[in-house]
């Protein structure tokens, strides 16, 4: 039998179900990207004066160096399923989905399926990849 794998995945999270013959096996692996809010610039009160400019690109930087460490884990999890399914709210399941098209081609062939959903329980999980995989 195939050993057949469902990640759910946002920027704090990834939960794994992996199915291999009658067995389940749930893992969840936690991201350290850190939550950005810019805080803003400092102004003067003279029209064109100087202007203090937030420092985005160090920030955006820093982020994809922390969500490739995130996805690698994700990988060495994953690695030796047959089929895998990726879900979740927002574009973290296409970043993961882009990082193995990019860096890991034959994790990349085993990917049935890229899918919005939204936040749900560990066990609103296991269904929902027991039934992707049942139809």
């Amino acid at each position: 039998m195939e050993r057949l794998t469902g990640i759910w995945i946002d920027k704090r999270t990834a939960k794994i179900l992996t199915i291999d013959n009658d067995s389940e096996y749930f893992d969840m692996i936690h991201s350290s990207i850190e939550e950005y809010r810019p805080k803003g610039g400092s102004g003067t009160r003279v029209k064109g004066g100087p202007q203090d400019v937030v420092q985005d690109s160090k920030f955006t930087k820093r982020e994809k160096q922390q969500e490739k460490r995130f996805f690698k884990s994700i990988i060495e999890s994953i690695n030796g399923s047959d089929q895998i399914v990726i879900f979740g709210p927002a574009e973290m399941g296409k970043k993961l989905f882009s990082e193995l098209s990019e860096s890991h081609p034959k994790v990349y062939k085993k990917v049935s399926g890229v899918k919005i959903a939204d936040s749900i329980s560990d066990n609103q999980i296991k269904a929902w990849v027991r039934n992707y995989y049942n139809q």
